[in-house]
């Protein structure tokens, strides 16, 4: 923990640079939307966010850009979000389980440029992207293989797009109050309100989370978050938990009690 406070200024990417560097073994172990259980860590995480960052980057995707998450907890998606993060752009969570109108406004209100989706969501995207005129390209966290034909924008498997970087890529600094994720509310008063979280107040929030109290974990834990990346940035557990080494057990889609019960069980 004390290495993240030695470099300032307190950035996003610099956590799962911690992780890989001192707990780059810890496992990272998803029910992937494809159906099988996949296992990875936080070293693997680490060099794939980076292929990310350097495929945002060639993408033109620079300091401030909004790009879109719908996608569930899996770790293609914990990736997706360090590398955005890591050259400055703002990972834009967006609820799928709001109206199909609702997401549109959401998506247009933040003039997302890039929209990183999972299978399950392409449908929904596919009735709304005509009238999501900012967005350039739809990528699918999937691989060639389960790559479904669809009408999205210059969409592209998640696998084959990074696939085309090599990971020599350096994440950049900037102002840690720069921007680094945003979500939006429901919208059950009037038309949903956008929320910025900063790189400073995501770190900080780590490491206070990890501080002792009853949320505090440590590398022999184990931490399922049920909670969706999309609701509140899942609470921050993508930032505390590799903080401090901590195995995480990502649920994908299936969120039914019989296959959280059976993550619970199987990986303890």
């Amino acid at each position: 923990m004390r290495g993240l406070m030695q470099d300032w200024p307190l950035l996003c990417h610099r956590i799962i640079e911690h992780a890989a560097s001192i707990h780059g073994n810890q496992e990272v172990v998803t029910r992937s939307v494809e159906g099988p259980i996949h296992r990875t860590n936080y070293a693997e995480i680490r060099n794939r966010a980076l292929k990310v960052s350097q495929r945002l980057d060639r993408e033109g995707i620079k300091l401030g850009d909004r790009v879109a998450t719908i996608a569930w907890n899996t770790w293609r998606h914990l990736e997706a979000w360090y590398g955005i993060m890591g050259i400055g752009a703002i990972c834009h969570t967006v609820n799928p389980r709001l109206f199909p109108d609702q997401i549109a406004w959401i998506i247009n209100h933040a003039e997302d440029r890039i929209v990183m989706t999972d299978l399950t969501f392409i449908p929904i995207l596919e009735k709304i992207a005509d009238k999501l005129p900012s967005v350039e390209r739809y990528i699918v966290f999937t691989d060639k293989a389960h790559m479904p034909q669809t009408t999205l924008k210059n969409a592209v498997a998640y696998e084959d797009w990074i696939a085309e970087a090599d990971g020599d890529f350096q994440w950049k600094t900037f102002d840690e109050n720069t921007a680094a994720a945003m979500c939006y509310t429901s919208g059950t008063t009037g038309d949903p309100k956008g929320v910025l979280y900063s790189h400073r107040s995501n770190v900080l929030h780590a490491l206070m989370a990890n501080n002792g109290d009853s949320l505090g974990a440590n590398a022999e834990d184990t931490m399922l978050p049920v909670v969706p990346l999309f609701h509140a940035n899942s609470w921050g557990i993508a930032f505390s938990a590799p903080s401090m080494g901590t195995k995480l057990v990502m649920p994908g889609a299936k969120l039914d009690g019989a296959s959280v019960y059976e993550l619970l069980d199987t990986e303890k």
